[in-house]
Formats: C-alpha cells, sequence, structure tokens
C-alpha cells in the first residue's frame, strides 16, 4: 500500500504542521479529554522534597517524572508555575525525588493535600549533603538532585535534575506506589499488578505543603 508524498515524509509533515496547513493544526482537546487520556498511562507516585533557605520545608506528591538520560544521570519532573516547591528549589538548586513505596498512599495523598503540617505527620531526614529531606520510611529509593535546567511549558515547569546520589531502603523491596486510571496500584509481583484501593480523587501532583525546619 502506497501513501501519499505529504504523508510519507515526516519533514514535510512537520513542515506543514509548522506552517499551519495541516489539518490537524487548529484542533486541541479539552482538559477533561486530555485527563482521561493521561489516566490511561499509569505512573509512579513520587514526592519532591526541599529544603530552603529561609528554613522552611517544602514537598509535593508528583507523578509527571519521567527518565531523560543515563550520562549525565538526567531526570525531569514538571511542577505547576505557582508551586512554592519550584519557588524553592529554584532557590536551593537542588531536591529529593522520593519514589513511594506500594504502603506509602497516606503520604501521597498527604502531600497532594495542603496540609501545613506533613512534614510533622512523617519520619524523614536530611543530611547537609542531600537535595531535600528524604522520606526515609515510605520511600524505597530516594535520588537527590541538581538542578540542571528548567523549560517553561504553558502553565508549569519542566525542571531537570541531574541525580547525584541515589539511596535505596534497606528495609524495603523495591514495590512502588502506581497511580492510573483513578486507583493505586501496587505491583505484585513482576509482571502482575493488583488495586490496593479505589482514590476518591487523584494525587494532585503540583499542590505543596510547607513547615518551619
Amino acid at each position: 500500500m502506497s501513501f501519499p508524498t505529504a504523508l510519507s515524509s515526516p519533514a514535510a509533515a512537520i513542515s506543514a504542521a509548522a506552517a499551519g496547513t495541516a489539518p490537524a493544526a487548529a484542533r486541541t482537546v479539552s482538559a477533561d479529554e486530555f485527563k482521561t487520556l493521561m489516566s490511561g498511562f499509569p505512573a509512579g507516585v513520587t514526592v519532591v522534597t526541599v529544603g530552603a533557605a529561609d528554613g522552611l520545608l517544602h514537598g509535593m506528591t508528583c507523578t509527571a517524572v519521567s527518565s531523560v538520560s543515563a550520562d549525565p544521570p538526567t531526570l525531569l519532573v514538571c511542577i505547576q508555575r505557582s508551586s512554592r516547591t519550584l519557588a524553592a528549589l529554584t532557590g536551593t538548586r537542588s531536591f529529593a525525588l522520593n519514589l513511594l513505596d506500594e504502603q506509602a498512599k497516606h503520604v501521597a495523598e498527604l502531600f497532594a493535600s495542603r496540609r501545613p503540617d506533613c512534614f510533622e505527620q512523617v519520619p524523614w531526614s536530611a543530611d547537609p549533603g542531600s537535595g531535600g529531606p528524604h522520606l526515609d520510611r515510605d520511600a524505597h529509593t530516594i535520588a537527590d538532585c541538581r538542578v540542571a535546567g528548567s523549560l517553561e511549558i504553558a502553565d508549569h515547569v519542566v525542571v531537570f535534575g541531574e541525580v547525584y546520589s541515589v539511596t535505596a531502603a534497606a528495609s524495603l523491596p523495591r514495590r512502588p506506589l502506581v497511580y492510573g486510571m483513578h486507583e493505586y496500584w501496587s505491583l505484585d509481583r513482576p509482571g502482575r499488578a493488583r488495586v490496593t484501593r479505589v482514590a476518591a480523587r487523584g494525587p494532585a501532583s503540583h499542590t505543596d505543603t510547607e513547615r518551619p525546619r
């Protein structure tokens, strides 16, 4: 089967889209349609933490995380522009990414709330060289990152973090908490998954909490 030249050439298709002549150039989907689309793409649940220079601790639940490069080891997190956590890590140029354990759903919900006492509800530690507070009991792995760059897209900022330290919890198996299809999931064993609990609402990926250190 053959296709028209305009469709068989990626360069031509990109040029047409850039010029506004592609059929879909002016179309978009609603926010609800987009959220429905992304709900079908399960992701690991994390908490981004920052210890700001002003003595406040900042944290937010985040599922918008992705690997970028292995050399240098770099990942990205997407954060709403209005986020206080974003403002804090912009100042410190570092953060910790806490990959939550399957039993830590309550921590995901806690840091997705606007409670000012989140860090008083969970054990945490922070060494002088860490990127932010470590949620030692509830994260199976923690990555300390220095900010390598950022990119503003719509109402969010994509923050690139170069990973300079990785800490794995000796007492926890690597069973990550996963969120998708409006539910929290736990990996029962490789290749299989089970629902741990239906959530009333998903983790608000870009809300913050802070308290004096």
